[in-house]
């Protein structure tokens, strides 16, 4: 099994380009479900969770075909795509479930195993399937499959999530993209990769508006056309990067960014004392000798992401005094703290929790990563301390950051990968 050696302390210098959005690409992926014209996408990256989906498509009868010279993908899905989706390609991921309802809206049937991924706390699927029974889909689940269909096929309604689910708000707009009439979506997420997907769905011809801040009305649609569309930028392997840039003392330049979409974790790293500054499409971000401590919590966008808590943390691991996060999405995405502590750092968890005691200097250890999120705070924690870490299980880090360790070697880093 492949693992991570990491020899720090070094001062990160250099220039990092940001990869396509894993947690855009996933849903447009599934999106290209509803067409049976060509579909061109730029900008993908490549990650495991993606090499998954796009074998789940595969799967279902996807021509899919890669042009090496522009770095795209050309999916094809003509009329007779199956509608039956196997546990061994979801076991991983919890972004199969998004081919739910485009394979409804479609087709009027899916079978489909309910899906795997990270462990850090329960995202059920019930948000998704309550919103889809709306829309006029029966279902049963059957020894872990979601057996669906839309016999009179699916009818627009309005539905109002009864909590904001990124996951539930994807799923909805494309299965409402073809339902007869309109849709109303309320207590939508907001987050820049739906923004991407809706972007998406209406380039390929979809009638879809933002009626309110956290409300979409889509009028359902039932011819397609040709396009090609590009990824937006991964912000949180950009703010991963920044992150890195800060715990060093680094000076990193971040480019292929759009600075606006990440103002909020912009301003909390210039507030713990950070100097950022932003060109255009880059950001240079140098770390300083004295970070400062805060208190913040885990919010959906535009507040601070769950996905960047386990990084954050490590850097206010070096802060000056006691720092607070409450993570208000996951039930469980602490699993970090204990491996931290391992390297000297002084975590407290209470629920939902973690009171970190700063000044401290990590030490090098044996690691092992939980999660996808958990697995990159263990690399930076590791970038500062002395000595010679191993990170085990980090295929959990391979589904969705892209060549991290070239990426870092190429700035700096002492990092390689070990059998």
């Amino acid at each position: 099994m492949e693992k991570l050696e990491v020899i720090g302390a070094k001062r990160l210098k250099g220039n990092i380009s940001i990869s396509g959005s894993k947690n855009s690409s996933l849903p447009i992926l599934a999106g290209t479900l509803l067409s049976n014209k060509k579909v061109r996408i730029l900008n993908l990256p490549k990650v495991k969770d993606i090499e998954t989906m796009l074998l789940l498509l595969r799967s279902l009868g996807s021509k899919i075909k890669f042009n090496k010279k522009n770095k795209s993908v050309d999916i094809h899905n003509s009329k007779n795509i199956k509608t039956y989706v196997s546990y061994n390609l979801v076991k991983t991921m919890r972004a199969g479930i998004l081919v739910l309802g485009p394979l409804l809206a479609r087709f009027g049937k899916a079978k489909v195993s309910l899906p795997g991924g990270c462990a850090i706390g329960s995202r059920p699927v019930d948000i998704h399937l309550k919103a889809l029974s709306k829309l006029g889909v029966k279902y049963k689940i059957i020894q872990g499959y979601i057996h669906a269909k839309a016999p009179k096929g699916l009818i627009g309604n309005v539905i109002k999530f009864p909590k904001i689910s990124v996951g539930a708000t994807e799923n909805l707009i494309i299965a409402a993209s073809f339902a007869k009439g309109k849709t109303i979506l309320r207590n939508c997420a907001i987050e820049p990769e739906i923004k991407d997907l809706i972007n998406f769905l209406r380039k390929m011809g979809c009638n879809i508006k933002w009626t309110g801040q956290r409300t979409i009305t889509i009028m359902g649609v039932q011819v397609l056309q040709n396009l090609k569309y590009k990824i937006m930028f991964d912000r949180i392997e950009a703010v991963t990067y920044m992150i890195a840039s800060a715990l060093t003392g680094g000076n990193l330049k971040i480019k292929n960014v759009k600075p606006k979409i990440i103002s909020t974790e912009i301003n909390i790293l210039k507030r713990i004392g950070t100097k950022i500054k932003i060109k255009g499409n880059e950001i240079n971000i140098v770390g300083k000798r004295k970070i400062k401590n805060i208190k913040l919590k885990t919010a959906p966008y535009p507040g601070f992401p769950t996905d960047l808590q386990a990084q954050l943390m490590v850097l206010l691991c070096k802060a000056e005094g006691r720092s607070e996060i409450s993570e208000k999405i996951f039930e469980n995405r602490f699993m970090h703290a204990p491996e931290l502590n391992r390297m000297g750092a002084k975590i407290k968890i209470f629920g939902n929790k973690a009171i970190i005691e700063g000044n401290i200097n990590f030490k090098a250890a044996e690691l092992m990563a939980t999660d996808l999120r958990a697995s990159v705070s263990l690399i930076l924690a590791a970038l500062t301390a002395k000595g010679k870490s191993i990170i085990n299980r980090i295929y959990h880090l391979d589904r969705g950051y892209e060549q991290i360790e070239k990426k870092l070697s190429n700035v700096g880093a002492n990092i390689r990968r070990i059998s």
